[in-house]
C-alpha cells in the first residue's frame, strides 16, 4: 500500500545514522507545494481534535455528576476510560493502516469522534460511556497513525511538523479546558449539548480531510507489496522500548500532574476558580514548549540534552511546589508548562526520527503508546493513593521528582543516532 511506505527524504539530522536494520527498500515521493500545505493543514486540524472531545468532560464534571446522579468513581471513570482506549486499542491501528491506508484510516478517525460526539448528546448514562469509548477508540488509532505520516510525507521537515502536531494537541486540550464552561454559561446550553458542540471541530477537519482520500503518493508495486507486510520484532529491540518508555514516564507525569495540580492547590488555600486557572496557564505555556523543543532539535541543541532540559524545568517546578505553592504558583507552572510540552513534543520526535519508515514508525507509535498511555492511566489513582495514604501532597510530588530520574535515563537512550531495527 502507498500509505506505508519508506519516505524519500533522509529523516532529520538526528535519525540520518543508522546501524544493521532495514534495507533502503522502495520510497515514495514526499509531498511538495501547495499540496504539501493543505496535507500540513489537514495535519493540524487532526491532530486539533485529539483531546477536546475529552478534556471537555472535567470542566463540567461536577455538573455531569448532580444532574445524572453518577458517583465520583462513575466520574474518574469516564476521564480515565479514554487512556485505556489509546493503550489497548493502539496496537490495531498499524493494522488498520495496512488494510485500509492512512488516509482512509485517518479520516475514519474524524468521522469516529464526530458519531461519539452525538452519541453522548442521548439522555443516557451509557450513551455517555459509550460515545466516550468511541471517541477514544478515533483518538487512539489517530495518535499511532499521525507519527507515520510525517514520516512519510515530511521526511525532510520532521522536526517542524511534529512541533506542529504537538502544539495542535496542547492547543486544543488548552482551548477545550478554557472555553467549555464559559460557552456553557453563555448560552444556557445543557452539558450535553455543550459537550456535543466540540463535534463541530471534528467535522471541519473531516472536510478538510476528504479531498486525501482521492491524493495518494505513487509509489511502485514493490512499495506495495512491502507496506502489506508487518514490521516485526520491535519489542526485541532495546531503542525501541527506550522510547517506550520515554512515552510512558512522561505521559504518567503529566496526565497525573494534570488531576490533581488544583486539588494541590486548594489544599494550599488557593480559591478554586484560581486553581483550574493555573492548570490551564500550564497548558498554554505547554504549547510553546511543544512547538519549539522538535525545531530546536538537531540545530542548537542535541535530542538527549533537551530531554535532560526538559526534565530539569519540571523539577524545578515541582521542587517550587513543594516550597511555595501559592507564593510563585506562576512561575511553577510555567516551568511545568515549557517542560512538559517539551517532554511530549519529544515523544513524538522519537518515534520519528527513530524509524527507518513509515512501517515503522506506525509500529514504533503502536508499540510506545500502548504501554506509554496504559502506565499513564495508573498515574492519577497512584498519586491519589499516596496523599491518601500519607495525608499531604508532600510524598506525592516526590515521586514525581524521583520518576524524572528514570525518564532523563531513558530519553538520552532514546536520543542515540541510531534506527530500531525490525523486519517484514
Amino acid at each position: 500500500m502507498s500509505e506505508s511506505v519508506r519516505s524519500a527524504a533522509q529523516a532529520d539530522h538526528d535519525s540520518a545514522a543508522a546501524p544493521a536494520g532495514p534495507g533502503p527498500g522502495p520510497r515514495a515521493p514526499a509531498v511538495a507545494g501547495r499540496r504539501a500545505l493543505l496535507l500540513a493543514l489537514g495535519v493540524v486540524l487532526l491532530a486539533l481534535n485529539l483531546r477536546p472531545a475529552l478534556v471537555a468532560v472535567s470542566p463540567l464534571a461536577d455538573t455531569i455528576r448532580d444532574d445524572s446522579g453518577m458517583s465520583a468513581s462513575a466520574i474518574s471513570l469516564l476521564t480515565a476510560l479514554p487512556l485505556l482506549c489509546f493503550g489497548l486499542l493502539a496496537p490495531i491501528a498499524p493494522r488498520l493502516g495496512r488494510r485500509f491506508g492512512m488516509e482512509r484510516s485517518l479520516f475514519g478517525t474524524m468521522a469516529l469522534i464526530c458519531a461519539g460526539t452525538a452519541l453522548r448528546l442521548l439522555d443516557s448514562v451509557v450513551a455517555l460511556f459509550a460515545g466516550t469509548v468511541v471517541i477514544g477508540a478515533g483518538i487512539a488509532v489517530a495518535n499511532v497513525l499521525l507519527p507515520g505520516l510525517i514520516k512519510r510525507d515530511f521526511p525532510a521537515k520532521a522536526g517542524l511538523m511534529t512541533g506542529l502536531y504537538s502544539m495542535s494537541l496542547f492547543g486544543g486540550a488548552a482551548l477545550a479546558a478554557g472555553v467549555t464552561l464559559p460557552v456553557q454559561t453563555a448560552s444556557g446550553m445543557n452539558w450535553r449539548t455543550t459537550l456535543a458542540c466540540w463535534g463541530a471541530l471534528a467535522l471541519v477537519a473531516l472536510l478538510v480531510w476528504l479531498p486525501r482520500l482521492r491524493s495518494r503518493t505513487r509509489v511502485d508495486a514493490g512499495a506495495a507489496r512491502q507496506a502489506a507486510h508487518p514490521v516485526r520484532g520491535l519489542w526485541r529491540s532495546p531503542l525501541a522500548w527506550q522510547v517506550t518508555a520515554y512515552m510512558g514516564l512522561q505521559s504518567l507525569n503529566y496526565y497525573a500532574a494534570a488531576a490533581w495540580l488544583p486539588t494541590v492547590f486548594q489544599d494550599a488555600g488557593m480559591a478554586p476558580g484560581d486553581a483550574g486557572w493555573m492548570l490551564s496557564f500550564s497548558s498554554l505555556l505547554g504549547i510553546a514548549g511543544s512547538f519549539l523543543a522538535p525545531v530546536v532539535v538537531g540545530r542548537r541543541l542535541r535530542s538527549g540534552t533537551l530531554a535532560a532540559l526538559g526534565a530539569g524545568l519540571c523539577a524545578l517546578g515541582f521542587g517550587g511546589l513543594l516550597a511555595a505553592p501559592v507564593g510563585g504558583a506562576y512561575l511553577w507552572m510555567t516551568l511545568l508548562g515549557l517542560g512538559q510540552g517539551a517532554a511530549i513534543s519529544l515523544a513524538l520526535l522519537f518515534i520519528v526520527q527513530r524509524a527507518p519508515d513509515a512501517r515503522h514508525a506506525a509500529q514504533l507509535s503502536s508499540m510506545s503508546q500502548c504501554f506509554g498511555y496504559i502506565l499513564a492511566a495508573t498515574g492519577p489513582t497512584v498519586l491519589g493513593a499516596v496523599h491518601d495514604a500519607s495525608h499531604s501532597w508532600t510524598v506525592p510530588l516526590v515521586l514525581l521528582l524521583v520518576l524524572l530520574v528514570p525518564q532523563v535515563a531513558v530519553g538520552l537512550g532514546a536520543a542515540r543516532d541510531r534506527q530500531v531495527a525490525g523486519t517484514g
